[in-house]
This record gives structure tokens, sequence and C-alpha cells, in this order.
């Protein structure tokens, strides 16, 4: 499913974002729309230009980050788990159904992650970054989910959305849930919900 165009209409400016941004947990039953779902997965992984650059940085442009929206209510796009494809800002579907409750579940029963309208949750490929840095890569990895969270979230605050950055999940188990292969690992969890 190809996402809206992307259209900056915000008029809130950086230091805004930076100075509003807070974790919010609890969020009103209304929908997020496509467009606004679409600037969140751009603030994370989105194209900037005409080569592959993201608009979170990556070192050495490994991009070992992989972005899954565990959607239930975005208005003009069914409940279910899709993946962010970052070159042609689209959406692929992984798997039908609200998923919500059960990665509530797997986040130790953390009330946001079912309240959300959707969990954005960021899983890295490690030796996408370890091939070319050694171990040394691994810390740069947990660099650059941190870089693409901190974007979601000021995307959210700029959007008028509430965030929030979840790191307390069985590993594992979330990995399962998503269907996601061994070499996949589940690093962040963010709800997003309207305020």
């Amino acid at each position: 499913m190809k996402l809206p165009e992307l259209q900056s209409t915000s008029m809130m400016t950086l230091e805004d974002a930076l100075a509003r941004r807070r974790s919010i947990r609890s969020y009103k039953k209304e929908p997020l729309t496509l467009s606004e779902l679409g600037r969140l997965l751009w603030a994370a992984q989105g194209r900037t230009g005409t080569r592959d650059f993201r608009a979170a940085p990556s070192a050495g442009a490994t991009y070992p980050l992989e972005l899954y929206v565990a959607a239930g209510n975005v208005e003009g796009l069914e409940p279910g788990l899709y993946h962010y494809v970052a070159p042609t800002h689209e959406l692929s579907l992984v798997k039908s159904g609200d998923l919500r409750a059960e990665l509530c579940a797997v986040a130790l029963d953390q009330p946001p992650v079912r309240e959300a309208a959707v969990d954005l949750v960021l899983t890295a490929v490690y030796e996408r970054t370890t091939d070319r840095y050694g171990e040394r890569g691994r810390m740069y990895v947990h660099m650059d989910v941190g870089h693409a969270a901190e974007n979601v979230l000021l995307q959210a605050t700029a959007l008028g959305l509430g965030a929030v950055p979840v790191g307390a999940f069985r590993t594992r188990t979330t990995g399962t849930l998503l269907g996601l292969p061994e070499t996949e690992v589940p690093l962040y969890l963010i709800p997003v919900g309207r305020l």
C-alpha cells in the first residue's frame, strides 16, 4: 500500500517540538490518519534525497533497522501488522488482525501498548552493521535505533500526537509474535495515539 505523499504542513519549530515532547501514555480512541502514520514512519526511516539516505542517521549508511506497524486504529488501513518499505514509502501487510493486545502482553502489560492507535516496532539486523564494523557495530546499531526513535517522538509532537518509548518487553516472544527471523531483533516499541 502506497502511503500518501509527504506534505510539510507543520508550523511547529524544532525548538518547540523539543520543548513540548513528553512521554504520553494515555490516548483518545480516535484514529490516526494515513497521512499522520506516513509522516511518523518517514521520520524514523524514510528516504531523503535521490540516494537511499534516510531521515535518521546510520553508521556507515548500513541501515540495520527495520520498522513495523501494529495498526489498530488508522483511517483507511485494516488492522494488522505492516512492514514499512522505506525506499518506496509503502506498507506491506505481514499479518492481518489487531495485534495490540498481544503486543501489550509481551510488553509486560503496559496499557499504552494496547490503547495506542498504532504501535511502531523498531527491529535490527545487526549483521548489516557488524559485518563492516565488527563487534563495535552492535553499539552503532543501538545508536541508530535511538536516532530513529527520537525522530518519531519529535514528529508525533509536531503532529499534536502522543507517544512513549517502550523498552520493557520480552524480546524473543515479541520476535515470535511478529514472525521475525532469528537474525532480526526487536529493540523498541513506540505506542502512538491521539491526545
